[in-house]
């Protein structure tokens, strides 16, 4: 028992799945929720309960106040109170122009990606605050290096969407500081997970290639070296930052 425990929203595959996995590994007890992929949640909890970690998933959904104080609830009786937030659940929506986008496609990608981070911190912060009788705690942000460069011809909404999360960090990160929560941000580029085939471009990562300096994608293990990084005491002194992976773009 170390006392660490991780939520993580959106927990099941790609980037949340090694996050889940790689703090498993550093002595987090990991409380992971997930949308509709059951299957992949069950085998994210199952491999970190093989190593002798503890974690568990529940079906929530981030846009939901309800499902989301459920959640932490849940996380509060299964392993004790959150010390760290992932704030990692997100959806990019389809692959189109401004004009073409349907609104309710809109309305999802903004719940999703910015109201359910703000959700997520709402039940964390009574917990973490020290004002509060907390310990104190970490809170990171999955954003994207679309927030800058603007997904023109493709997902300016899901761009729009991040930036948002970007000024979130900021704005927390200064208003939290003096109650014991760091809040920073990482800005994944290119990297290799399902994403882009949820989005129907399964061949995105290849064709994107040849724009990166580095000439390849990332891969989820080094944005979640990079998260844990934020979680851990050597970034003590760091908040309200937006750490770029992409690869020099």
């Amino acid at each position: 028992m170390t006392g660490k425990v991780l939520v993580v929203t959106g927990g099941s595959t790609g980037i949340g799945a090694a996050v889940a996995r790689m703090a498993a590994a550093r002595g987090y007890a990991v409380g992971l929720s997930y949308r509709s992929s059951a299957a992949p949640a069950a085998q994210v909890v199952a491999d970190i309960r093989a190593g002798g970690g503890r974690a568990f998933a529940v079906r929530a959904d981030s846009a939901s106040a309800t499902e989301t104080a459920a959640f932490f609830a849940a996380v509060d009786c299964e392993l004790g109170p959150v010390t760290a937030l992932v704030n990692n659940a997100g959806i990019t929506g389809p692959a189109c122009r401004i004009e073409a986008l349907d609104p309710a496609a809109l309305d999802e990608v903004l719940a999703t990606n910015v109201r359910g981070c703000f959700l997520a911190l709402r039940e964390a912060i009574p917990r973490m605050a020290t004002d509060l009788g907390g310990p104190g705690g970490v809170v990171v942000n999955v954003s994207s290096r679309a927030s800058e460069i603007g997904g023109a011809g493709e997902w300016v909404h899901y761009a729009a969407s991040k930036g948002a999360v970007d000024t979130l960090t900021i704005g927390a990160a200064r208003e939290l500081a003096p109650r014991g929560i760091r809040v920073n941000a990482v800005n994944p580029g290119l990297i290799d997970t399902e994403i882009h085939a949820k989005a129907g471009m399964p061949d995105r990562t290849e064709r994107f290639r040849a724009a990166i300096p580095m000439a390849r994608a990332g891969s989820a293990e080094e944005v979640a070296d990079v998260i844990l990084w934020l979680m851990s005491e050597q970034s003590s002194y760091v908040t309200g930052a937006l750490v770029p992976i992409g690869g020099g773009r």
